[in-house]
């Protein structure tokens, strides 16, 4: 189980994706810290090499992580390396140039235009695999006029798929309507879905109309490696200290009921040799077929790691059922 199909698109992809939001370094959005604090370029460009040495062969950015520089420096890591991967990337949000400050664009088929050769032109490629909207809470009944946007890029040749990343059931039914549409990017992990979004409805939608589930925050953005201590605070240019919308954290330190639970399942994720963050992602690939992971990375060790999930593969289904028997669902 070391590869799965990107839904409809029929492209075969790594099991397991790179996220690529930590590696854009720091910036904000409205206002916000919004990146992973400080990172180290030349690392970064290590690390998806050891990844794709591993087996990995999706990688995910958006636009607007580092304000345009976690594209450009996954071009730099992708030269001459680019047929081999398959690429996906987000827009919806912009920023003013020669700034790391980000803001929600308004959307019009001229700015999606343009917003794709922006990204077209940081990634040094001709078109991209996967191109996904990235306004999670974008009205739906406005979407049509976004998904028809795209279907046209497809047609131009500029994009091979496309999705939305909400956990809105209704926007991505909009998106599921057009030919083109293989996936959507929604938040999963072992210990909850998104809160305010329809988490299972869009899982029996995607098995339903043939979508891939590319799952953010694989890892609790962190939590479920088990590096952090009760107590733990963040860099002041770190998203997780100002993260209020993400359960695993509280007023900027780690939400102590989730250490319980991680506590609480450690030996069943840790079964057969699995580090932590190897036992999330097996979890994920048991909850549902149609799930892709995008465990984010700053260095070697941790895109390696988490690419060695995939020589494990899913848990079995006695685990799947202790984890919720200790988890109390």
């Amino acid at each position: 189980m070391k590869t799965r199909l990107l839904g409809r698109s029929g492209i075969e992809v790594s099991a397991m994706g790179l996220g690529c939001w930590a590696i854009g370094g720091p910036f904000n959005y409205m206002g916000s810290p919004a990146g992973w604090s400080e990172v180290d370029d030349a690392e970064s460009i290590r690390a998806v090499h050891a990844a794709l040495d591993a087996g990995v062969t999706f990688l995910d950015t958006a636009n607007v992580y580092g304000c345009g520089h976690s594209e450009e420096v996954l071009a730099k890591a992708l030269a001459g390396k680019r047929d081999s991967v398959v690429l996906a990337t987000k827009f919806g949000n912009t920023w003013e140039p020669g700034t790391k400050n980000g803001v929600e664009a308004t959307i019009t088929p001229a700015e999606i235009r343009a917003q794709l050769e922006g990204s077209l032109r940081r990634l040094n490629t001709d078109v991209i695999d996967l191109y996904q909207f990235h306004l999670w809470g974008f009205p739906a009944a406005e979407g049509a006029i976004v998904r028809d946007t795209l279907e046209e890029l497809v047609a131009e040749g500029k994009i091979r798929a496309y999705g939305w990343s909400t956990d809105l059931l209704e926007s991505v039914k909009v998106f599921a309507e057009g030919e083109h549409c293989a996936a959507v990017q929604q938040q999963l992990n072992v210990f909850e879905g998104n809160p305010t979004g329809d988490t299972d409805g869009i899982l029996a939608l995607c098995e339903a109309e043939n979508l891939a589930s590319i799952n953010r925050a694989p890892l609790a953005m962190g939590i479920l490696t088990g590096k952090f201590q009760p107590g733990h605070t963040f860099a002041s240019d770190d998203v997780r200290g100002s993260a209020q919308w993400f359960g695993g954290f509280q007023d900027g330190v780690i939400n102590a009921d989730w250490l319980q639970k991680l506590d609480a399942v450690r030996a069943v994720l840790t079964s057969g040799g699995r580090t932590l963050a190897q036992g999330a992602l097996a979890w994920l690939w048991a909850y549902n077929d149609r799930t892709l992971p995008i465990p984010g990375f700053k260095n070697v060790k941790q895109a390696t790691e988490n690419a060695r999930a995939m020589e494990f593969g899913p848990l079995t289904a006695d685990q799947m059922q202790e984890i919720d028997t200790l988890l109390g669902r």
